[in-house]
C-alpha cells in the first residue's frame, strides 16, 4: 500500500512509527513537556528533531487535547502553538501530520507545506471538508469518535463496536472522496478510547482485520491509552500511571501491526521503532 500526502510517497509495505508531538499544556500523556508557547517553541522543536532521530517516519504534531473531559481551545491559541512547530517540522525530512479539527487550522498548516490532516473527528466540523477539498493532494487520516471529547466517556458505545466503527468510517471515506480526495490520500483510524468502553477497545484489536476489508490502511494509536492500564494493574489494584505505560503500548502497537495497521501513533518512539525491527527480522 501506498499513502500519498503532499509531499512525500509514503510505502506502506513497511509499517511506519507516528511520533506524537503534543504542543499542549494539558495532554493526557505528557501535558506541558513540550508546550509550544512563547519561550516553549524551542522545545518542542527540539522534541521533533529527537524523535526524527530514535527513527519516527512521521510526525504528528497537535495544538489541542482531545483527551476525555478536555476542554476546547481557541482558534488563536491552537494556531500559536502549531504553526511556529509545523514551520520547522517540514524541514526535517520526514512527512508532517497536524492533529486539528478546525478548518482554518487546516488551511494554514497545508499552506506552510504540512502533509496529512489528521481529524478526530473525521471531517465532520462544519468546512472541514471544505478546507481539505482545497488541498486535495494532502494525505488524511480519518479517525472514528463517539459523541466529543467532553463527554465520550459518561456514555460509551452500544453494541457491535466494530460493525459501528466499520460504518462510520466508509461514510466518511465516501464523502472525502466526492470532493475530490483520491483513495491513495485516505488512512483509518478506529478511534481507540474515544468513546469506547475497555472492553470495546480491545475488540476493535482483536477483530481489527475486519477494518481491512475497506481497502484502505489503518493507523492504530494505542499509545499510554487508560485501556492498557486497566489490563495491567498490579495486584494491589493500583492503576498503572501514564509514565509507566511503555511496555504495554509497545505491545499493542506490535498486535496492531501483526493484524494489519500500517502505521502506529506512539509516544514513545525509540523502544516502538526496536520493538518493530525485531517483528521485521522474525518476518
Amino acid at each position: 500500500m501506498i499513502w500519498q500526502t503532499s509531499r512525500f510517497q509514503m510505502d506502506l509495505a513497511r509499517p511506519r512509527v507516528m511520533g506524537i508531538v503534543n504542543a499542549t499544556p494539558d495532554s493526557f500523556s505528557d501535558g506541558g513537556n513540550y508546550y509550544a508557547d512563547g519561550a516553549h517553541v524551542s522545545v518542542v522543536l527540539a522534541y521533533c528533531e529527537k524523535l526524527v532521530r530514535e527513527g519516527a517516519d512521521l510526525l504528528d504534531i497537535g495544538g489541542e487535547s482531545t483527551r476525555p473531559g478536555a476542554d476546547p481551545v481557541p482558534l488563536d491559541q491552537e494556531l500559536a502553538r502549531v504553526l511556529p512547530v509545523v514551520r520547522h517540522a517540514v524541514t526535517l525530512g520526514v512527512p508532517v501530520s497536524v492533529d486539528t479539527y478546525k478548518p482554518e487550522v487546516m488551511r494554514a498548516v497545508l499552506d506552510l507545506g504540512a502533509d496529512i490532516i489528521n481529524d478526530v473527528w473525521a471531517l465532520r466540523q462544519p468546512g472541514a471538508l471544505q478546507a481539505v477539498a482545497a488541498h486535495p493532494g494532502c494525505g488524511v487520516c480519518l479517525m472514528h469518535m463517539h459523541r466529543e471529547p467532553q463527554t465520550m466517556q459518561m456514555a460509551p458505545m452500544q453494541g457491535d463496536v466494530v460493525a459501528q466503527v466499520l460504518s462510520f468510517l466508509e461514510q466518511a471515506v465516501r464523502k472525502l472522496q466526492a470532493v475530490g480526495v483520491d483513495k491513495s490520500r485516505i488512512v483509518l483510524d478506529p478511534g481507540v478510547g474515544f468513546g469506547k468502553t475497555v472492553a470495546q477497545n480491545f475488540a476493535l484489536l482483536a477483530r481489527q482485520r475486519e477494518f481491512l476489508a475497506a481497502g484502505y490502511p489503518l493507523l492504530a494509536g494505542w499509545s499510554r491509552k487508560s485501556s492498557l492500564a486497566a489490563v495491567c494493574s498490579d495486584s494491589t489494584g493500583g492503576l498503572m500511571g501514564v509514565g509507566e505505560r511503555m511496555l504495554p503500548s509497545v505491545a499493542a502497537a506490535l498486535l496492531a501491526v501483526e493484524r494489519g495497521a500500517r502505521v502506529v501513533r506512539v509516544h514513545d518512539v525509540r523502544e516502538t521503532v526496536q520493538a518493530m525491527r525485531v517483528w521485521s527480522a522474525s518476518r
